[in-house]
């Protein structure tokens, strides 16, 4: 069970890494109970390492975005996309009534624009198996060639205040749309790929 009495509100867990951790949350979603789960320089794996933790707050809503440290690393895009869908996975079998919000790797610097993509168009297809959310945040932060829009950093990695509230304008109204989808408490059921099981 999630601690929101069946209306969908309720604690908002804010999961990934430095670009979640650096919000000032309680501003840019003023009434939201937000738990913040960002931790700096976590990559895929480290998230599904804590997961848990994140599991156990008892959220009534998800938000992740998660998969940009994986690429200075040097991780492919398959793991990437691998290790988020483990995590949709998990937080759907673990939090049956929760709503869940799966959200694009951010734009960057534009020599990583095409792994981004790869990963994002990816788990947009993947996320509805879910019954999760997608927010695609690409539109609002990205040049057309994939940079990180300089208004918005000054690294072209993290955000400055006017990319919070970029992202913040995009995030509003993507909780709210996943508030309203009906809870997903039935088994998830696999597509039906025409082949035999």
């Amino acid at each position: 069970m999630t601690d929101d009495g069946g209306s969908g509100r309720g604690p908002l867990a804010l999961v990934g890494d430095s670009l979640t951790q650096g919000g000032d949350w309680e501003s840019l979603l003023p009434g939201e109970d937000v738990r913040n789960f960002g931790v700096a320089g976590d990559t895929t794996d480290d998230v599904i390492a804590r997961l848990w933790d994140v599991i156990e707050s008892r959220p009534a809503t998800v938000a992740l975005l998660v998969g940009t440290n994986d690429l200075a690393w040097r991780r492919s895009v398959e793991h990437v996309v691998r290790n988020v869908e483990t995590m949709l996975v998990t937080l759907r079998k673990e939090l049956p009534e929760g709503r869940i919000l799966a959200q694009s790797v951010l734009p960057r610097g534009r020599e990583f624009a095409d792994q981004i993509r790869d990963i994002n168009r990816h788990l947009w297809q993947f996320a509805p198996t879910v019954h999760a959310g997608w927010l695609d945040l690409w539109p609002a932060l990205a040049l057309p060639d994939g940079e990180l829009n300089p208004t918005f950093t000054e690294d072209r990695l993290h955000l400055n205040e006017a990319g919070y509230r970029a992202w913040a304008a995009e995030l509003v109204p993507a909780i709210e749309r996943v508030r309203q989808l009906p809870p997903s408490s039935r088994a998830i059921q696999l597509p039906d790929l025409g082949g035999a099981a």
